[in-house]
């Protein structure tokens, strides 16, 4: 690493795998389908020199670990694997074409629904004196029950999460993402015309919630006349998306051990969560209730400003303003 400090090297690496990282969000640990080799070739084109041993160290140090094989899955075809590779190449082609147009790319997705209450958190704390909790995680004796969405600024290394008190509804997770461009996207980007959403392939955000899409609609298209890109991972690679193991795994850590006593503590440890490689993040309570089961007519469908994209369409769409409501 001659010529370079070690900080800088580190900021470099974390940038040149980003796109290429998959992570756990309970323990942080991360991992990536690049080589050492690959990665120092790479590096050494950006102008820093590492060789492939010294880039095995630095991972470890930003909480990369070696995996080994399992034998567990099942013999899937041959379709199946290169219609998730093509999903994946086409993932890191569109993050870099907005990244490289200064347009905002977050990434977005639910985190697991908390027990409010004096309920025992996974993990440890260096405290004199272990936090005495229920002995049962009864969901009936909980104060509330709070469900997480987090939305992730790729480029500003800065989270938001949205933490609700009603149900994982698509009318949450787009109004909690209109809220994040509301209150902090537009200000970042106050020219940006476009959004690009990476999203898992299920739940509320799912690439065949009919809801999911008529609510982005509605609630961040038309309002603030905004083209809305969404690409979503193949089923079962949520690990992959940024939001689980570049914001979820440093809030669950910073959070560690502790009861969630109240939502205010939860937004507490939420807003105090950082890292050393820049990371901030911001919270806000939504208490609305959002009822289950609502679901857009065929005719509000059919109003939607939906154009899929010609490279698998149903995981890759983008959403138009209307221009009746602009």
């Amino acid at each position: 690493m001659r010529g370079k400090k070690t900080p800088e090297i580190l900021a470099e690496l974390e940038r040149l795998m980003a796109p290429a990282t998959a992570g756990d969000p309970i323990t942080g640990l991360k991992w990536t389908r690049k080589t050492t080799a690959k990665v120092s070739r790479e590096l050494e084109r950006r102008g820093f020199e590492a060789c492939p041993r010294t880039v095995a160290r630095l991972l470890k140090s930003l909480e990369y670990a070696l995996r080994v094989n399992h034998k567990k899955l099942s013999r899937g075809s041959a379709t199946t694997r290169r219609v998730r590779n093509q999903q994946f190449r086409y993932l890191e082609q569109m993050r870099t074409t907005f990244a490289d147009a200064g347009a905002p790319v977050i990434s977005v997705d639910s985190k697991k629904k908390e027990l409010i209450g004096c309920f025992k958190n996974p993990g440890a704390t260096w405290t004199r004196v272990a936090t005495p909790v229920k002995d049962h995680d009864f969901r009936s004796e909980a104060d509330a029950l709070a469900v997480p969405y987090g939305i992730f600024d790729t480029a500003a290394n800065r989270g938001y999460i949205v933490v609700g008190t009603s149900h994982d509804t698509p009318a949450f997770a787009a109004g909690a993402i209109a809220h994040w461009w509301k209150k902090e996207g537009s200000l970042r980007y106050p020219h940006a015309q476009r959004l690009l959403i990476l999203a898992d392939n299920g739940g509320s955000n799912g690439s065949l919630c009919r809801a999911w899409k008529h609510q982005l609609q509605t609630r961040l298209c038309d309002p603030f006349a905004l083209e809305v890109t969404v690409c979503h991972y193949p089923p079962g690679a949520s690990k992959w998306n940024p939001v689980e193991h570049r914001l979820f795994s440093y809030v669950s850590n910073n959070w560690a051990g502790e009861p969630l006593a109240s939502l205010e503590t939860m937004l507490n440890f939420i807003r105090t969560t950082q890292t050393q490689t820049g990371l901030r993040v911001k919270a806000a309570l939504n208490k609305t209730l959002y009822p289950t089961g609502v679901k857009p007519s065929p005719q509000e469908m059919k109003t939607l400003n939906l154009a899929p994209h010609q490279l698998l369409p149903k995981w890759n769409y983008t959403l138009a303003p209307r221009v009746a409501n602009m």
